[in-house]
């Protein structure tokens, strides 16, 4: 079962990964689409998390692997129908992961009208840093959030530039899923999505204190 790490060594297990597409007015524009009216919703198995000393692996179904930089949040309190703006109040830590895509497999499967299932849940998809701790709610719509590869910077914008916020995220997620301690809640990328291939190097950036660096094999 996969886990997440606490900044003081603490391991968390993870039952569930909900991922939140559509959320950044310039990725959805990079991507061709429409805003839509609410956000995409999708989920990824906890088995997919992999963490800084292993290497992301390109599956040999895929010929196209692209990188997605976001924002974690990891559910502390669980909870079904979170409203009334007290969806930070059921977060204990944030963390910087990757979104990793197969995205010739995922366009595939949209053509199919199939599921992305295998696009977004394979071993690997969601490298993750350590969590640190919820100090100031606020501050995480506004942090800086960045991805390079090989040194080249992709991926460049804010948490500021999300369309739903963090709070907002957690009350959509438990309107379609009851949430547990330890669940992580993805809220989507900025523009810069691109392809990695084996040997490259990925690095990315979320506020001041977050760094993460996966080799792609």
């Amino acid at each position: 079962m996969g886990h997440i790490v606490t900044r003081d060594g603490r391991e968390v297990r993870v039952g569930k990964i909900v991922a939140i597409g559509a959320n950044y007015t310039d990725h959805i524009e990079e991507m061709g689409h429409t805003i839509p009216e609410s956000p995409m919703v999708f989920l990824k198995p906890s088995t997919s998390i992999i963490h800084e000393g292993e290497a992301i692996v390109c599956p040999p179904t895929s010929n196209l692997v692209h990188h997605e930089v976001e924002l974690g949040l990891v559910v502390g309190t669980g909870g079904k129908n979170i409203a009334g703006g007290s969806g930070m109040d059921h977060v204990s830590h944030y963390l910087l992961a990757l979104d990793m895509t197969l995205r010739d497999v995922q366009l595939d499967a949209m053509q199919r009208g199939w599921p992305w299932s295998i696009a977004k849940g394979f071993d690997g998809a969601c490298p993750v840093s350590a969590a640190l701790p919820v100090d100031d709610a606020d501050a995480l719509s506004r942090m800086p959030i960045r991805l390079a590869v090989n040194g080249d910077t992709r991926q460049d914008g804010t948490t500021g530039n999300m369309i739903w916020g963090p709070g907002q995220l957690v009350e959509i997620a438990s309107s379609h899923f009851t949430l547990e301690p330890g669940d992580l809640i993805l809220t989507g990328t900025p523009a810069g999505v691109g392809e990695v291939g084996k040997g490259d190097t990925i690095e990315a950036w979320l506020g001041d204190e977050l760094t993460i660096r996966f080799l792609v094999e």
